[in-house]
């Protein structure tokens, strides 16, 4: 990556904070005056989404055209198809309890801690997380074997977030399930198919920034801090508490993995 890039690259990071920043802004706005902050996690897929389109529109004339589009498609999709599906889930539902225990914790306007704690936080993230994509627009070495990884990792993942999603939304559909475990399909392999998904997709993203040393060091943080939330941060371990006194979630948790799918162990119930 020559001086001129490096330059670019720069101006891309400062603007790919303000157009993260605008897309969980806005969709504070519409949270706030919903009086539902679930909101924030289908703005979450979007930032990654509008990050990403930014990124290959401002690296026109840098970097390799076939990596450029590769990883803006690529993340363009993953972020479209996480949004939508969360939209659609939610449809006529009311606040998230992760955000109404938030916002019922510590003093002053319960907005404004959400402004802080959840909307600008997320909005620093997508800005962390998002570096492989950013990086790869300016990178301008050929694709090769590690692109060629990446590209398989992310569209395993993709598939393994999108098939669960669809066998829990047809698992809960089904009223005579109504207060039971999802406990097939993919879900009798690791107790989080999405997370699992989406720990693929980073991976396979940051494989695609790596065609250069100094891209793969720089970028490793990214999915890194993305493996880190979805594990012990706000992910796994946030949905595990809610789900933690529902009859039978605990035998569940006993013989399926918590995150890496494997074979459940003695059966299913």
């Amino acid at each position: 990556m020559n001086a001129a890039a490096l330059t670019a690259l720069g101006s891309n990071l400062a603007a790919a904070a303000a157009t993260a920043a605008a897309v969980l802004l806005a969709a504070f706005a519409v949270g706030t005056a919903r009086r539902l902050h679930r909101t924030v996690d289908i703005a979450w897929g979007l930032a990654f989404a509008a990050v990403a389109a930014l990124s290959y529109a401002l690296s026109s004339g840098y970097g390799d055209g076939g990596r450029r589009l590769l990883v803006a498609a690529a993340t363009v999709v993953w972020g479209v198809r996480l949004a939508v599906h969360i939209a659609w889930r939610g449809r006529g539902q009311g606040e998230d309890p992760r955000y109404t225990r938030f916002l019922a914790r510590g003093r002053g306007n319960p907005h404004l801690r959400a402004l802080l704690m959840v909307y600008l936080l997320q909005a620093g993230l997508v800005w962390l997380v998002s570096l492989p994509v950013q990086t790869a627009s300016y990178v301008d070495s050929p694709l090769g074997v590690p692109a060629a990884l990446g590209v398989l990792l992310w569209a395993v993942g993709l598939a393994f977030e999108a098939v669960g999603d669809f066998q829990l939304s047809r698992f809960r559909a089904d009223p005579a399930h109504r207060g039971a475990v999802m406990d097939r399909g993919l879900w009798a392999w690791t107790r989080h198919p999405n997370y699992f998904g989406d720990f693929l997709v980073w991976w396979g993203l940051y494989l695609l920034a790596c065609g250069t040393r100094e891209a793969a060091l720089v970028c490793l943080v990214s999915p890194v801090v993305m493996t880190l939330l979805l594990t012990v941060g706000s992910g796994k371990r946030l949905l595990e508490a809610h789900m933690a006194d529902r009859p039978g979630y605990a035998a569940y948790a006993a013989r399926t993995s918590g995150f890496l799918p494997l074979p459940p162990r003695g059966g299913r119930a």
